[in-house]
C-alpha cells in the first residue's frame, strides 16, 4: 500500500537520500531552491531555502551535505549552513544547463550530471567529482543524466538520459572509478512513462521512478520487469530505500505545470510517498569531501 508521507506540494521534487545518522530522509525541491530534512516516524519536515535550484544532495561521510546546485557542487558544513562552492564550478556562464541526478560511490565520489533546457542540444554531460576536488568529466551527450547508482559490489553503474526511455549499465573499476563500455540494460516502451531517478536494493535490483508513468518498477540484475507499484501521481521523480531496516521505499514527485484536469486527478502532486519493500536497501555511503 502506498501511503503520503508528506503533502509537500512540490514544484519539482527530487534526490530523496536517506540518512541513517539521525534517521531522516534529505531532499529536494529543484524549481522552489529548497532542501528538505523530513522525519518520517512524525513528518516534521525542515526546509533549507537557498537562492536557485538545487539539483541534488547527498550526505557527507564527516557530517552535512554536499549539493549539486546551478553552477556546480556545493559543501554544506551543517544543517542551516549557506553552501559553499566546491570544485570546479563546471556549468558556470552556462545558463541553459544546472545539476541534476548524482549519486556516491563506494570510495566516496560524487557522480554528478546535468541537464539542459535547450532540448534541441544535447550538450549535458556527466561528471564524478573526488573528494579532494578534482573534477573528471566521463561522457557527454546527453539532455536530462538520471537514474545514477551502483550495484551492490559497486561494479555496474546505472544510468538514464530520461527522453531516450533507456536505462543503461555500465562496468566500472571501484578503485579507479573508470567506466567501461555502456550497455541496454532496459528499454521502455514510448508514452508510457521515463525513467527518471533510481536506487538498488540488496539483491541487486534497480528500482525506477518513472516520470510520467504513475509508477515505479523493480528490474532484476538481468533489465526484467519484477515488480510495477503504481502511484497516485503522474511524474513520480526518484526512488530510494531507507527506514531503520531499509525496507521503507520513498519516493519524490513534481506537482508543477499541470493542467486543471490533471492537478484534479492527482491532488498530492508534489507530495513525498512511501511503501514497505520485501528486499531493503543498501547503506549508502557519504561523500569523502
Amino acid at each position: 500500500m502506498v501511503d503520503l508521507l508528506l503533502d509537500a506540494r512540490a514544484l519539482l521534487g527530487e534526490s530523496p537520500r536517506w540518512n541513517g545518522a539521525d534517521g531522516r530522509l534529505y531532499w529536494v525541491d529543484i524549481d522552489a531552491h529548497r532542501i528538505h530534512r523530513t522525519d518520517p516516524a512524525t513528518a516534521a519536515d525542515e526546509v533549507i531555502q537557498l537562492d536557485g535550484p538545487v539539483g541534488c544532495i547527498a550526505p557527507r561521510a564527516g557530517g552535512g551535505l554536499i549539493a549539486g546546485l546551478k553552477d556546480g557542487c556545493a559543501l554544506i558544513d551543517a544543517w542551516g549552513d549557506t553552501p559553499r562552492p566546491f570544485g570546479p564550478q563546471m556549468l558556470a556562464g552556462i545558463p541553459e544547463q544546472r545539476c541534476n541526478d548524482a549519486c556516491v560511490d563506494a570510495a566516496g565520489r560524487f557522480w554528478v550530471g546535468s541537464v539542459t533546457s535547450d532540448k534541441a542540444n544535447p550538450a549535458a554531460h556527466l561528471y564524478r567529482l573526488d573528494p579532494d576536488g578534482a573534477l573528471h568529466t566521463l561522457f557527454g551527450g546527453l539532455l536530462t543524466s538520471n537514474g545514477a547508482a551502483f550495484s551492490p559490489d559497486g561494479r555496474i553503474f546505472y544510468h538514464a538520459d530520461t527522453p531516450t526511455h533507456a536505462l543503461k549499465a555500465y562496468d566500472v573499476d571501484p578503485a579507479t572509478g573508470l567506466l567501461g563500455e555502456g550497455r541496454l540494460f532496459h528499454q521502455f516502451e514510448h508514452g508510457t512513462g521515463r525513467p527518471d531517478g533510481g536506487t538498488v536494493d540488496a539483491e541487486g535490483c534497480y528500482w525506477s521512478a518513472l516520470w510520467d508513468g504513475w509508477r515505479v518498477v523493480r528490474l532484476s540484475p538481468a533489465g526484467e520487469l519484477l515488480q510495477t507499484v503504481e502511484l497516485p501521481v503522474q511524474r513520480p521523480s526518484m526512488i530510494t530505500l531507507g527506514g531503520p531496516d531499509l525496507c521503507t521505499a520513498f519516493v519524490t514527485s513534481a506537482g508543477k505545470n499541470l493542467t486543471d484536469e490533471e492537478r484534479a486527478r492527482q491532488p498530492h502532486a508534489g507530495g513525498l510517498f512511501t511503501f514497505r519493500v520485501d528486499v531493503p536497501g543498501i547503506v549508502q555511503p557519504g561523500f569523502a569531501g
